[in-house]
């Protein structure tokens, strides 16, 4: 089991990244991983830190989370013999400097720009092109710096994305379990638990983070931090990721970039939620209130997209089971559930 050594959350504290960085000795030489949207204000924060801490630095703009783009990283990291690699961004830039890290043997510090999924703090990595349609293993990063301050500066339909990412842990768990149950299945109790809090805290708290208040954002934050360390305790990523995560890496084959990750994952969960004899409404209804989409039709998503996903999720992951391994819906059934949860 390996977990993040140190996580830091508060206000305007990004400026404080380069003495962050330094209680990971020994590191001179780092490689900073960002996506193109990342701001310059930001930027410059984070340079005059480092610069201030008499670290060197290098910065490389990803443009997409894809292996090739993992490769570069790699490569930079090697000709620079770089000793720490930092992911500075959303959720593509986080897990290409995941990846890109664990290939070259360097350690990996997150420093999430949105709250947008729980992969700021996990040891899984979403990369696109590669051989098999979900996460790669890689390790946990040693250090997570969020600054609420930038996160609540984010587009908010990121933070919507995050609240849809925390509330599949409701069908994940439940998965877990039924994998558990029927193909006797190593189960981790506290892993679980753990990542049912943090999909509870947006399930009771889904109104106050639909308006935008700091203090609720940064519940979110602490929220999708602890589900991915609970990814961590479990050494899989079972307790966060299910039939519903599926259905997403599902729809994302057959129409990549239709949706961000987590509003892709809540149209999922409200639909395996019922599947699962959960109170799926409750589900949608917290999607609502925190403006997430909860139809295919927001998303421009076919009704035939949908159908066609639920019927490849079970068949992408053969050793996860899933309620959809059970239940196997044929075409109508599959019809019959997004009608029923209101998703076409």
């Amino acid at each position: 089991m390996e977990l993040p050594q140190a996580v830091n959350i508060g206000h305007g504290i990004l400026q404080e990244i380069g003495l962050f960085l330094k209680m990971f000795k020994p590191i001179e030489k780092i490689l900073i991983v960002s996506g193109p949207n990342v701001s310059k204000k930001v930027n410059n924060v984070v340079c005059e830190s480092l610069s201030r801490n008499e670290f060197s630095y290098e910065w490389y703009t990803i443009k997409s989370s894809t292996l090739s783009e993992v490769e570069e990283v790699e490569n930079i990291a090697r000709v620079n013999k770089t000793d720490l690699i930092i992911g500075l961004g959303g959720g593509k830039a986080v897990d290409v400097a995941k990846l890109g890290s664990f290939r070259h043997g360097s350690p990996f510090v997150s420093i999430p720009t949105s709250a947008s999924h729980d992969g700021m703090s996990s040891p899984f990595a979403s990369i696109h092109g590669g051989e098999k349609p979900y996460s790669y293993t890689t390790k946990p990063p040693i250090g997570v710096l969020a600054d609420i301050d930038v996160i609540i500066n984010a587009p908010s339909r990121l933070l919507a994305a995050g609240c849809g990412d925390l509330l599949a842990k409701f069908t994940a768990v439940r998965d877990w379990v039924l994998g558990h149950k029927e193909k006797n299945e190593y189960y981790g109790r506290y892993a679980a638990s753990l990542a049912l809090l943090s999909a509870d805290l947006v399930l009771q708290e889904s109104t106050k983070i639909g308006k935008g208040e700091s203090e609720y954002i940064r519940n979110v934050v602490e929220a999708l931090i602890s589900s991915g360390v609970a990814a961590g305790i479990a050494g899989s990523s079972r307790p966060c990721s299910g039939s519903e995560h599926l259905f997403y890496h599902a729809l994302d084959l057959l129409a990549p970039g239709i949706g961000l990750h987590g509003e892709l994952c809540g149209l999922g969960t409200i639909m395996m939620a019922k599947l699962h004899g959960l109170e799926w409404e409750k589900i949608r209804q917290s999607l609502e209130n925190v403006n997430a989409p909860t139809t295919a039709n927001a998303l421009g998503i076919s009704e035939d997209l949908i159908i066609k996903a639920l019927m490849m999720a079970p068949n992408l992951r053969p050793d996860r089971y899933t309620i959809l391994n059970k239940v196997k819906l044929n075409p109508s059934d599959a019809k019959r559930l997004a009608r029923d949860t209101l998703i076409i």
